[in-house]
């Protein structure tokens, strides 16, 4: 396509944010005020709804000093914890209502300014960037979560998939979207594992109608030592000072013994 495309890729952003100081109204926002309590400090928040004509057609996150908080489920009509320490707060469905509104805005206004617009605006593409880490420190044999990390993603189209040696994964959580300041997009995407020395794990962005994808790898690197290590190496620590306690006790013994008698 040229410089000047289609408006195939139209994206509206609804997006409120502010600074909040703690000690103004947080009655209407329960949430945040029991997650902060009385702190006085100046946070933000966003509540970010963006609508496009494709897959995902609606999509909502909320963003807490930079970090995702919740999405939202529009056929559940539910907010979805990115981490499951979140997930108390999840149920509030005090304003989906509200949310259900704003949907249908943004769609009619999506609707109305790709008609208003169609071939004026070039189309805005950003190429994204993977990583893949750990959620805790490495250790072989004990439960862990790999995390893929997605930044520079415009607009927010994207498929992420997990392998395991090349094979894919289908085990792996939803992918989470969240606006970032900028007009830019982050995802991210999480795989529970049991990690083993010999694991190559990869994650690949892609996106509908283009031949490229994003991989990045992950394999074990600088892992601390397992308990069942910790336990052979401390056993062994033990065996060789039982070992020089007795070695040492029998040189005592033997150097005191008296010497031979001499002649008469």
């Amino acid at each position: 396509m040229g410089p000047v495309q289609s408006l195939g890729a139209t994206l509206l952003l609804l997006q409120l944010q502010s600074s909040l100081f703690l000690s103004l109204s947080w009655g209407a926002t329960p949430v945040l005020a029991s997650l902060l309590g009385n702190s006085l400090q100046n946070y933000t928040f966003s509540h970010t709804m963006f609508c496009q004509d494709e897959q995902p057609l609606v999509g909502l996150s909320e963003v807490f000093d930079g970090d995702l908080l919740f999405s939202f489920d529009f056929s559940r009509n539910t907010r979805v914890p990115r981490l499951p320490e979140f997930g108390a707060w999840a149920s509030d469905e005090g304003d989906v209502k509200i949310i259900e509104d704003d949907k249908a805005l943004c769609q009619d206004l999506q609707k109305g300014l790709s008609e208003t617009f169609e071939g004026r605006i070039p189309e805005a593409r950003g190429n994204p960037v993977a990583e893949v880490f750990t959620l805790e420190p490495l250790e072989f044999g004990k439960p862990n979560t790999l995390i893929c990390f997605v930044s520079n993603i415009f607009p927010p189209q994207i498929t992420v998939t997990w392998q395991y040696k090349e094979v894919p994964v289908e085990s792996s959580s939803p992918t989470f979207l969240s606006a970032i300041d900028g007009l830019g997009f982050q995802a991210f995407s999480y795989l529970n594992f049991t990690p083993t020395a010999s694991d190559i794990f990869s994650c690949t962005v892609a996106r509908e109608g283009e031949l490229f994808s994003t991989i990045a790898f992950w394999v074990p690197q600088n892992p601390i030592p397992s308990e069942l290590l910790e336990n052979i190496l401390c056993g062994i620590a033990f065996g060789l000072g039982i070992l020089g306690i007795i070695v040492g006790a029998a040189l005592i013994i033997y150097f005191q013994k008296p010497c031979g008698s001499g002649a008469d």
